[in-house]
């Protein structure tokens, strides 16, 4: 198979946590097939004129973790045959930045610029109203109490950039401290909030489908920790097994071809129930703990079946 140079754009290899990181096992399968991996972090992009170059290294594993193999060289982002955005949120002014750089880098972007910045990860499941709670964007006081007596007294709030379970909070009527649940939220009426419709559901955990190119190639429930709202990881959720259930599929064959459109090749759905929460393009989790759960190696992995449709959009020949 011809190697190929792919370039990650990411946070400093040596944040990544061996067991729990996505970034970590594409890496380590893009070496296992014989490609090149190599890293370049935010500080590193820069444009002259409408070219695009970044300072990177070449990826390499020692001890069981990422590490640069060389000192970074600034080189065109157009000679590498593709440039995977992995940087994590927060989707801030350094993000957003980074997005128009790799506008102009000459060569394939996944996930593509526009649909990072297009698709806020709270807001973009509004036109499939017929597969989500109900959702408001508001940022009144007065408003959202009008909102939460609308839903039943009982309400979701999450900030409109907020990743990791960060900000969620759980607004309900009587609650004296209320007033002071929207202040938070709204950075006392300076910021949008999201209200969304409470899932009881969200007891059982949510379910983080996981998409390439528009097709659902696995999913992980993602479990509370006793006491807990949030069933994020990062909050200290717990994975286990779960399936695709005839729902999960409708909301994938519904949601993917707006994600094939707008170049989002790799996702992750968030399902609490029967409820599509969320669709998260920005560096998307989750790999290994459905690999751990099913038990799956070599070909069955899901970095793998990430690089075999990669390996194909980039037109390589099967089997070589």
């Amino acid at each position: 198979m011809p190697a190929i140079e792919a370039l990650f754009v990411v946070d400093p290899p040596s944040t990544f946590n061996p067991r729990a990181d996505s970034t970590f096992v594409m890496v380590t399968e893009a070496l296992r097939r014989g490609h090149r991996p190599f890293g370049a972090e935010l500080t590193g992009l820069s444009l002259e004129g409408d070219q695009a170059s970044a300072l990177v290294a070449p990826l390499e594993l020692h001890d069981g973790r990422l590490r640069y193999a060389t000192p970074p060289q600034r080189r065109p982002l157009s000679e590498f045959a593709v440039v995977l955005m992995r940087k994590d949120p927060p989707v801030d002014q350094a993000y957003m930045t980074a997005t128009w750089i790799l506008e102009h880098a000459g060569t394939l972007v996944l996930n593509r610029p526009r649909g990072l910045r297009e698709l806020n990860e709270k807001l973009a499941i509004l036109p499939y109203s017929e597969f989500t709670p109900r959702t408001f964007l508001a940022r009144d006081t007065g408003h959202l109490r009008e909102i939460l007596q609308a839903l039943e007294g009982r309400m979701i709030l999450k900030p409109v950039f907020g990743f990791g379970g960060r900000e969620i909070l759980l607004a309900r009527e009587g609650d004296p401290n209320l007033g002071s649940l929207f202040e938070l939220a709204t950075l006392e009426g300076t910021r949008w909030t999201i209200a969304q419709e409470y899932v009881p559901a969200a007891k059982d955990g949510d379910k983080r489908i996981l998409l390439v190119d528009g097709e659902p190639i696995g999913a992980v429930l993602r479990m509370p920790a006793e006491g807990e709202l949030r069933n994020n990881f990062h909050a200290g959720g717990r994975p286990e097994l779960t399936q695709l259930t005839e729902r999960d599929r409708a909301i994938c064959a519904a949601v993917g071809p707006m994600l094939r459109e707008m170049g989002q090749f790799f996702v992750g759905l968030d399902v609490i129930g029967t409820y599509l929460t969320e669709i998260n393009v920005t560096s998307p989790t989750g790999m290994q703990e459905i690999n751990r759960l099913l038990g799956l190696e070599k070909e069955e992995t899901m970095q793998a079946r990430f690089w075999n449709a990669l390996e194909l959009k980039l037109g390589v020949p099967l089997g070589s």
